[in-house]
């Protein structure tokens, strides 16, 4: 868990200092550009044990009712970005919009259409644009090992 108002540029924390370093590396670069627009990220989630991911798995079963319903919000330990590193939750609205108009270019995606927090590094977006939103985690074929 992070606290509140953790950055991309707090290595302290496991959250932030384990993520894939190519996906750190594209998050500062955007997160430096964003303060000229006056905007900072902030990470609500970054990188996950594996024993934190099942402890949200196991929360998101009893609020939803089912593990089909909470797969469409938390992925397993053994199938989450979180934990693999891949995967960081950007806290704050007008952060999460800068990434929407401007994450491609550093190859920052957001990847289902119900996490609009969750953002995944696509290098081939600052050619290609951003691959199609997947619905939601039951939609992406990772998640189906």
């Amino acid at each position: 868990m992070l606290p509140a108002g953790v950055t991309v540029f707090d290595d302290r924390y496991p959250g932030v200092a384990n993520l894939d370093p190519d996906l750190l590396r594209a998050l500062r670069a955007a997160a430096t550009d964003a303060t000229r627009d006056g905007v900072e990220f902030r990470v609500n989630s970054g990188w996950r044990s594996p024993a934190y991911q099942n402890q949200l798995l196991r929360e998101a079963v009893a609020k939803y009712g089912s593990a089909a319903e909470a797969a469409r919000w938390v992925a397993t330990a053994t199938t989450s970005a979180h934990v693999a590193g891949h995967a960081v939750d950007i806290g704050r609205f007008d952060a999460t919009a800068w990434l929407a108009r401007h994450g491609a270019r550093y190859g920052l995606c957001q990847i289902y259409r119900n996490e609009p927090w969750h953002y995944e590094l696509r290098p081939e977006a600052a050619r290609h644009g951003r691959p199609p939103l997947y619905p939601d985690p039951t939609h992406d074929p990772r998640m189906h090992p």
